[in-house]
């Protein structure tokens, strides 16, 4: 089994069709002229916005003289990978289709780097913190199943071969929040506990806390994002998400470039790994 799964599999060969396209000096109008198309079928194609079909596939290989050869079968292979149930599509009538696209690309990324000025990251809540989060924002029908795709996302992570590199700088706001102080007073400490145990038992998770005592920063105009890298030329994904908004970039948009300057910046702002550890068990034993 593919462990990049059909999203980043799509990705890939939408990007890999565009760069045959551009090695043969072809634009879009013209591949649709070619084939008999409406341009509108080129581009829906590279901007993933439709499946491709074997036949269609087939046609543009043929455009691009790769019909025959070793391309055409790695193409063909990401084209059936793309076609394949993911895990995340038993949530789709629980979450907009742009917020399961993000899973999918994280479910494959090799460096997953997330700024976050408010709430702790999915990746690394509990159950009793995603509850309470989860609560605030969906209704009872989709509560649970919200709360059981961030935990299952965890552990499908743990459960790669090649676990990813995941860095997590959050505010010193995030870490001094009490959530969930109304229905159990143990709910934040634990959560800060689990946050430390989980960056102390791998190499892979560093969490890096900015203190209030840093001031200002670039992410408190910025606001919560991830950038995801990925080891097979797919180049970098950003992801930004609010109560009203769900945007994934791809490839080369430059917002992609001055956000991951900005998280630089942030974590230039940030405390040691290990001195960020012994501010959140300080938290932690300040809550009992």
């Amino acid at each position: 089994m593919d462990q990049r799964g059909p999203v980043i599999q799509g990705a890939l060969l939408r990007r890999r069709l565009a760069e045959l396209r551009r090695q043969r000096d072809l634009t879009q109008d013209e591949v649709a002229k070619a084939l008999g198309w409406h341009t509108s079928k080129v581009i829906r194609i590279e901007g993933g916005r439709t499946g491709v079909t074997k036949v269609d596939l087939d046609a543009l290989l043929r455009l691009y003289r790769t019909a025959d050869s070793a391309v055409a079968e790695e193409l063909h292979q990401l084209n059936k990978g793309a076609r394949t149930k993911a895990w995340w599509n038993d949530f789709k009538n629980d979450v907009s289709d742009a917020y399961l696209s993000y899973v999918g690309f994280e479910a494959g990324a090799s460096v997953i780097r997330q700024f976050q000025p408010l709430a702790v990251p999915g990746l690394l809540q509990t159950r009793a913190y995603a509850e309470t989060i989860a609560h605030t924002r969906t209704d009872r029908a989709t509560h649970e199943r919200v709360v059981q795709l961030r935990l299952l996302r965890q552990e499908m992570l743990r459960q790669r071969e090649n676990a990813p590199r995941e860095i997590f700088v959050l505010d010193e706001a995030v870490i001094r929040r009490r959530v969930g102080i109304r229905v159990d007073r143990s709910i934040m400490p634990d959560q800060l506990r689990h946050m430390v145990a989980v960056a102390q038992e791998g190499e892979h998770v560093s969490i890096r806390v900015v203190p209030f005592e840093a001031g200002s920063h670039v992410g408190m105009i910025r606001g919560s994002f991830t950038l995801l890298e990925f080891g097979d030329g797919l180049g970098e994904v950003l992801h930004r998400e609010n109560s009203d908004l769900h945007e994934t970039l791809i490839g080369g948009d430059s917002l992609i470039s001055e956000v991951r300057t900005d998280f630089e910046a942030i974590l230039e702002e940030s405390l040691s790994p290990s001195d960020s550890l012994s501010l959140i068990t300080r938290a932690a034993d300040e809550m009992r």
